[in-house]
């Protein structure tokens, strides 16, 4: 799905033209200097056989004649907004704190006898 979607934009055409000028620099950078082989890449009057091969193809290629619609999406609750607040006082409830002192303990050794 990825793969068609990125096909319907035209990004295949700028990944074969970044291969295009990617070849075009490192060609033009083992006979000149760096600067003067960023200007020649980059120029646009020095096209390589596949930057011509890519403007052909671009001038061919036919445009899809659907039209994109947007359609506004309708929620039922739109207007409604959750929001958290903080208690205004905190306490614990003394069962929860007996309890819980309980489990930190270590049990009595040995165990009690059930009488």
């Amino acid at each position: 799905m990825i793969v068609a979607m990125l096909a319907a934009t035209g990004t295949h055409w700028v990944v074969l033209q970044s291969v295009a000028w990617t070849s075009m620099l490192a060609r033009s950078l083992q006979t000149t200097s760096f600067e003067t082989a960023i200007t020649v890449t980059f120029d646009g009057k020095h096209p390589c056989s596949l930057c011509k091969a890519i403007a052909a193809a671009k001038k061919t290629e036919k445009k899809s004649e659907f039209l994109v619609t947007l359609k506004k999406l309708d929620f039922i609750s739109a207007g409604s907004a959750i929001t958290f607040q903080r208690p205004h006082t905190f306490t614990l409830v003394p069962e929860f704190l007996v309890v819980w002192d309980a489990v930190g303990q270590e049990p009595s050794v040995p165990p009690p006898r059930a009488v």
